[in-house]
């Protein structure tokens, strides 16, 4: 198995203009990014973008940038392109996608990533933490893995949900939006057409088990923050200011 990682960035973020490129403890939070999915060790790490300033900023850092199109619905097709410019000659056959706003990821938490691909059957690997504060088990927009044990911290995933689910005594699990993909699986995925449940759920990662793709769940501490608000800027910079 030979990874790499690749971060999608685009600049059109309606809740904070030019997210990329906020300054976080006097760097580019894309940047920030960058060097966290560096520090995990686990293959060559670019990042993946429609915007010039961005690829402007990493490639300042020392950092590698390629070029995408602007109009990829999602950021899975931005890795694609991204993945087929780099390599075209298929010489990693595992792609980490890292959101481009967690400035403040564990780089342990992506090197876990890659655990369940250990096992051939497993397609897509992801992440998740379990829910401790009851606010976050009813909110719709803290997306639920529901999945059963396999060893610990190790979870077969059988759904992702808005809903709270499952029902019934035990933890809930807040899924994490950071994915190992084999390299087929991930050309399979963007050729289909996105599928019922994920148009209903607003879930791209239900495509995959609409079509038969295993997506196995490691289980981490905590959630990392994700950088979508104003707020939320502030905190990736009080902790990255430590």
């Amino acid at each position: 198995m030979k990874s790499l990682v690749l971060i999608p960035a685009r600049m059109a973020s309606t809740r904070l203009p030019g997210k990329p490129l906020a300054d976080i403890a006097g760097l580019p939070m894309i940047v920030q990014v960058w060097m966290r999915a560096t520090e995990a060790h686990v293959g060559p790490v670019a990042v993946a973008t429609d915007s010039a300033e961005v690829a402007e900023a990493v490639r300042a850092a020392g950092g590698e940038a390629v070029m995408t199109r602007a109009d990829h619905p999602s950021g899975s097709d931005r890795i694609f392109e991204a993945l087929e410019k780099l390599d075209p000659a298929g010489e990693y056959d595992v792609v980490v996608n890292v959101q481009g706003d967690l400035p403040t990821i564990d780089p342990k938490v992506i090197a876990a990533s890659l655990l369940p691909l250990g096992d051939e059957a497993v397609d897509i690997a992801t992440l998740a933490a379990e829910i401790t504060r009851d606010e976050e088990k009813a909110n719709p927009n803290v997306v639920k893995a529901v999945a059963t044990p396999l060893a610990k911290n190790h979870l077969r995933a059988l759904y992702f949900t808005r809903a709270t689910a499952p029902y019934g005594d035990g933890p809930l699990y807040h899924h994490i939006g950071l994915y190992a993909w084999r390299r087929a699986a991930l050309k399979r995925f963007v050729g289909l057409p996105p599928s019922t449940l994920e148009q209903r759920e607003k879930l791209e990662q239900l495509r995959a088990l609409e079509a038969g793709m295993r997506i196995d769940v490691m289980l981490v501490g905590d959630v990392p923050l994700g950088v979508d608000t104003p707020e939320d800027l502030e905190r990736a910079r009080a902790r990255l200011a430590k």
